[in-house]
């Protein structure tokens, strides 16, 4: 139960990083394209065959030194067919190689819709008179907004097959604060969606002192990042935002509790296309460049957190 399996990782690996897969075309090494192409020219298959390439790719040189990976769904999807194909293949080749994973979703309904995304993600389906899982990500993210209603399926699910969830909570994102922000019963609105998360999850403590539901909280907002670790000591936080979006080791440092535990912080682009940043226009060394980008970030952030114990 809750994030034991995650933590295992992330203390073997000494790395509290989890690899965004946010695949769009424009990331793939030209290469990979242009293969991709010569075999089904340009359509649907092509794309869905660059990005499982990809993907799979970045697994194989990053699974030694990453925790977890993130595939963002709306990134497959918007390959149709093609990109959900691509998604189950990916998140199928990430546990084969021993890694968690986070399904990123978003997801935000009520009653047996809420229960229909939770057993498509982290549950299981029921196939006339057997159960088969759909998928085999170890945690699914959600949007509270409809309060619990939305999120008790997607608990309830998790609780069942020793799975876990992160509610949004505090997003990285400039306009987040447009309601996020806003003050009622004193206290800012993300402030009581916080102690809810805390709520929903309490009676399922596990043993590493953390509930199966966690909540996302972005590294662009360092203070209320810090002020949300110490009021959910039993939370574990999703903190993206690293990099690309402007957060820094020192700003995420403040996310973690007193042993450096409880939370992993996501990167996407800037591992991703880490090549590009190298100068490497072909992409033919992308594995290199994608695995000196991770250490650089490991490193980064251990150092952070040392500073501050």
């Amino acid at each position: 139960m809750s994030f034991e399996l995650l933590s295992s990782l992330i203390e073997k690996k000494d790395n509290r990083t989890v690899m965004g897969l946010d695949p769009v075309l424009s990331y793939v090494p030209e290469f990979m394209l242009n293969d991709a192409r010569d075999n089904y020219g340009d359509t649907l298959e092509a794309a869905g065959a660059a990005i499982t390439r990809f993907c799979m790719g970045l697994i194989d040189c990053a699974a030694d030194y990453v925790a977890a990976v993130k595939p963002q769904s709306a990134f497959f999807e918007q390959y149709g067919i093609q990109g959900h194909i691509a998604l189950e293949r990916v998140i199928a080749y990430a546990k084969k190689a021993g890694l968690y994973v986070i399904l990123d979703a978003k997801r935000g309904d009520i009653g047996t819709t809420a229960e229909a995304y939770a057993n498509a993600g982290i549950g299981m389906t029921k196939i006339f008179e057997n159960e088969v899982r759909a998928c085999e990500a170890d945690c699914i993210t959600v949007n509270p907004y409809l309060g619990i209603d939305g999120v008790k399926p997607f608990i309830d699910t998790a609780v069942k097959y020793d799975k876990a969830l992160f509610s949004l909570v505090k997003t990285s994102n400039p306009s987040g604060k447009e309601f996020q922000d806003i003050i009622s019963d004193g206290e800012p609105v993300y402030i009581h969606v916080a102690d809810k998360v805390a709520a929903w999850g309490e009676p399922y403590i596990g043993s590493d002192g953390y509930t199966p539901v966690g909540a996302v909280v972005g590294a662009t907002y360092p203070e209320q990042l810090a002020l949300l670790r110490k009021r959910l000591p039993h939370t574990f936080l999703l903190i993206p935002g690293y990099g690309a979006q402007g957060g820094a080791a020192d700003d995420v440092a403040v996310g973690f509790d007193k042993n450096g535990g409880g939370a992993i912080v996501n990167s996407s682009r800037a591992l991703m296309c880490a090549y590009k940043k190298a100068g490497d226009t072909s992409g033919e060394n992308y594995k290199k460049h994608t695995v000196d980008a991770v250490i650089e970030m490991r490193d980064a952030i251990n150092s952070a957190i040392k500073a501050r114990s």
